[in-house]
């Protein structure tokens, strides 16, 4: 799957109800694990993530004024 030309994976795992996850951003790998039901919830999840370190790694703004 691809978000803002960040390729991820989400995957099951053999415990029902818990995904994996995983994307690089740059040279850096981040990996984990969430918990839900919902396989679209597990996406959404890992997509939230992803803006969070895009956002991150584009470091402060300068305030206006």
């Amino acid at each position: 799957m691809n978000l803002r030309g960040i390729e991820f994976t989400v995957a099951k795992t053999a415990i029902p109800g818990i995904w994996q996850w995983q994307f690089r951003i740059g040279e850096q790998v981040k990996t984990g694990k969430t918990e839900t039901k919902i396989d679209l919830l597990a996406i959404r999840r890992v997509q939230l993530r992803i803006d969070r370190e895009l956002k991150r790694s584009a470091g402060p703004t300068e305030p206006a004024g």
